[in-house]
């Protein structure tokens, strides 16, 4: 007994290993994140774009270190959402380019997941785009593209692509997944309205495309819309449906939906809480027919201590953020990170 008493604390620790190894590796759940990041810019001039306001003689005072800091800011958050088992998929908005998340991925500690990026630089005036980061042992990206989008009344201004990835999921199941960040509502809701209902016009016809020869592809979209989930873009433009049954076929649903009869948000704008930042999925991801499924409150949000600060110009909290107009604040972002689970169909894994 008194060597077992000593052994005590070795046994615990292997069995806390197994147990969280089986959890990592053991396809409990696959977690699939966005997370508009609030302006990651690196701290040097491009001069294509219009991004003075982020470098050390800027209105920001955007420095190396702030930029590092940010980095790692943003490591902990993905590291919190994931938990024990690492996001699977990280959709981002608002990254300057492909070396602000080069240096994310393999100059904090999630290098040690060997996450691998897919990235294009977007038109947009102020140099912001889309990303994707993987895990390359559990998703396999076979096809990825960037979609243009087009403001109907003004074609000469300019915005961020909608990315596409195909990929397989774990050897179980193909995903097709779209990261977007729609026009702003900057220059007035309604003025702006038509460039948001264009890219939702733009990932439909895609999504339809793909149906044409995979008619129960399991579909995510996901991404920082600016706009809420019953606006006409969200309804009309893209058909996002709420999560509830009976389900239509070839629906698209809307997982953060529900979140707006409860009043909160992953947004606060002038002490209302907005939900902009969202996950749609196909209907097929919502049956368990397939090799990978989710459920019909699947969509989370995540508001952890530590990315909240209390609001002192409205009540209740707000998101801990980077910056108070011009001034730097040290925080995290201005929006709160969102996710859902991926389950796997033991019935085919089996089979």
């Amino acid at each position: 007994m008194k060597s077992v008493g000593k052994q005590w604390p070795i046994l615990v620790f292997v069995i806390i290993l197994l147990a969280t190894n089986g959890y990592v590796y053991g396809q409990e759940r696959y977690r699939v994140m966005f997370y508009n990041v609030e302006n990651l810019f690196d701290p040097f001039k491009d001069s294509l774009t219009h991004d003075e306001e982020y470098t050390p003689a800027g209105a920001r005072f955007w420095t190396w270190k702030r930029m590092t800091d940010k980095l790692n800011n943003i490591y902990k958050v993905i590291a919190a959402v994931g938990e024990w088992n690492p996001p699977v998929l990280v959709g981002f908005s608002e990254v300057e380019n492909r070396f602000v998340m080069n240096r994310l991925i393999e100059h904090t500690p999630l290098s040690k997941f060997n996450y691998r990026l897919v990235h294009r630089e977007s038109p947009d005036r102020r140099g912001i785009d889309v990303a994707l980061i993987y895990r390359p042992d559990r998703f396999v990206v076979e096809d990825e593209r960037f979609f243009r989008v087009y403001y109907p009344d003004d074609s000469t201004r300019t915005t961020r692509d909608v990315l596409y990835a195909r990929g397989i999921l774990d050897g179980i199941d193909t995903l097709h997944v779209f990261v977007n960040h729609w026009p702003s509502k900057y220059g007035g809701a309604l003025a702006t309205e038509p460039g948001r209902i264009s890219a939702a016009k733009l990932v439909l016809s895609k999504v339809d495309s793909i149906r044409i020869f995979y008619p129960d592809a399991r579909i995510i979209i996901m991404g920082d819309f600016n706009d809420t989930p019953d606006s006409k873009p969200l309804i009309e433009g893209l058909g996002a449906l709420p999560p509830e049954e009976p389900l239509k076929p070839d629906g698209l649903y809307n997982l953060h939906l529900p979140y707006v009869a409860r009043g909160e948000g992953t947004l606060k704008f002038q002490g209302a809480w907005e939900i902009i930042d969202m996950m749609v999925v196909s209907k097929s991801l919502l049956d368990r027919e397939h090799g990978v499924f989710t459920s019909l409150d699947g969509g989370k949000i995540f508001r952890a201590d530590f990315l909240e600060e209390p609001d002192d110009a409205f009540v209740g909290i707000r998101p801990f953020r980077t910056y108070i107009g011009f001034r730097y604040h040290g925080g995290y972002s201005d929006h709160f990170p969102i996710y859902m689970d991926l389950y796997p169909n033991r019935r085919i894994e089996q089979k």
